[in-house]
């Protein structure tokens, strides 16, 4: 019986193909029929509901499309800094095991009441409704091949998981960044410490206005003002050109060497030429030299997550190699008015050496980012063998200049995967300077005693991967500050 039975199978089964076409037909038939029944307005409703659905699969396509394309650079993982999957709002935007994205079902699986093959319940596309981690297994669900074949899941691409690099410890912690917000990164914040080596040059026009009443005469009476009375101005630009080498020793230290050089211009007006008040003279200035070189080491304490910021600190060098303001003697430019005095040379630099300490936080709120900092100068007192600006006349002292606290905050907004907007305050306070003959004490120095308020107004983009340009106009707030400062960077990085 077992073999009768067995050998009509292939008979049976021959049998059933005239059934089942029987069966199709009456099915595409009765189907036909169902078509043919309805109306006009009742076709055309269900003609829109399909343009409908599939419009919804070519926006997710497309939104699956941009993910794949953040994973590559290794965002938009699930573990590697991006929301979790669980979080989106759309199931089927979810990509498939092998990272690429889940296939759409055909057409006619969008026409109201159809199921997707294989589709849980939930998902119009036939995706997983809890699709597995990027990091959940070692085998590739698409290939069934090891993992260990090729990069892990989450991991950017042409990066060696198992020999990480500079940089790349933080990646998998940190919230993914757009090229823009890292710009804002580097600027406002710290440096990349994911990058070996950034070569950083810039320049920057300070613009100073400074009018001053001069009195030239005396008092009849304690009360009557007989002489001259003159407005003095004074118009000085101070373009600065620098390069700023900076190096990643680690994935959170970094150092740093700024060499800037420097070009001022004054312009000294005053009245008085004739002995006429109203009678104008003036005269410029020019100096260029060496600033200050100053150096630094960055460390970066906290890594930012989701739910805490990335804090940094930093302690910086300035050294004194420019030229130094005391000394410089003031002398009379032309003869015919003695109120037009101007200085031999403009200085350079302060003079002085100076530590400064800072830390300095930011946070991540796509497409927002958030910074802060405040810091300390500590500037070391120095002896000069001659401070006074009388020709003629020596006068050797020590000086102090006061410590100065600086502190400011702002926040920045990435419009595009490229190109972002900041705006910040800065304060800095510095209280008055001392100065001490030799033998003598501490004595302050009247009108040293300064606060400089800025508003900063910031434009980056991105050219590539390694070149962007950075722009900054900042406002002065108070007569201490200049009246403007323009400025455009250009870090490169390797």
């Amino acid at each position: 019986m077992k073999m009768m039975s067995r050998a009509a199978a292939p008979h049976v089964s021959l049998a059933a193909i005239p059934a089942a076409v029987l069966l199709f037909a009456l099915s595409q038939s009765a189907h036909a029929q169902a078509l043919q029944s309805q109306s006009i307005e009742d076709r055309l409703n269900t003609l829109m509901r399909v343009v409908d659905e599939q419009q919804r699969q070519i926006q997710s396509l497309e939104r699956q499309v941009t993910n794949l394309e953040m994973a590559q650079r290794g965002r938009g993982m699930p573990g590697a800094g991006a929301p979790d999957a669980a979080s989106d709002a759309t199931v089927a935007e979810q990509p498939g095991a092998d990272g690429l994205p889940v296939p759409l079902p055909p057409l006619a699986q969008a026409l109201p009441g159809a199921t997707a093959p294989g589709a849980l319940t939930g998902t119009a596309t036939g995706v997983p409704v809890n699709p597995p981690s990027p990091d959940a297994g070692a085998t590739n669900g698409a290939t069934g091949s090891s993992a260990a074949s090729g990069p892990q899941q989450g991991a950017p691409v042409g990066v060696n998981p198992n020999n990480p690099t500079v940089g790349e410890t933080q990646k998998s912690a940190e919230p993914a960044r757009t090229q823009a917000e890292e710009a804002v990164v580097q600027r406002e914040h710290a440096p990349l410490f994911d990058h070996k080596l950034t070569l950083d040059w810039g320049i920057s026009d300070s613009y100073y206005d400074r009018r001053q009443l001069q009195l030239s005469g005396f008092l009849a009476l304690d009360a009557i003002f007989l002489g001259n009375i003159n407005l003095g101005q004074t118009k000085s630009h101070t373009i600065t050109a620098d390069l700023d080498t900076r190096y990643g020793l680690t994935d959170r230290m970094s150092i740093d060497v700024d060499v800037p050089y420097v070009y001022r211009h004054s312009t000294f007006i005053v009245g008085g030429a004739g002995g006429s008040a109203s009678t104008l003279t003036d005269a410029s200035v020019n100096s260029n030299s060496i600033g200050d070189v100053n150096f630094g080491i960055y460390y970066q304490f906290l890594k930012e997550t989701n739910n805490i910021p990335d804090v940094v600190g930093s302690l910086r060098v300035k050294t004194d190699t420019g030229t130094s303001p005391f000394g410089i003697k003031v002398q009379q430019i032309t003869p015919d008015n003695t109120n037009l005095v101007a200085p031999s040379k403009l200085p350079t630099g302060t003079g002085f050496w100076n530590v400064t300490a800072g830390i300095s936080v930011l946070k991540t709120y796509d497409p927002v980012v958030l910074f802060g900092s405040f810091s300390y100068t500590y500037n070391i007192s120095r002896s000069f063998a001659d401070i006074s600006s009388v020709i003629g006349q020596t006068e050797p002292a020590e000086v102090k200049l006061g410590d100065i606290i600086q502190f400011g905050g702002g926040v920045a907004l990435a419009f595009s995967d490229k190109d972002s907007a900041s705006i910040s305050y800065t304060m800095a306070i510095e209280p008055q300077s001392k100065t001490k003959s030799p033998g003598g004490t501490w004595t302050g120095v009247p009108g040293s005693e300064t606060t400089a308020s800025v508003l900063n107004f910031g434009l980056n983009h991105v050219v590539n991967k390694h070149l962007t340009i950075n722009g900054a106009v900042s406002i002065g707030l108070t007569p201490d500050a200049p009246n403007f400062v323009v400025g455009v960077r250009f870090p490169y990085t390797f």
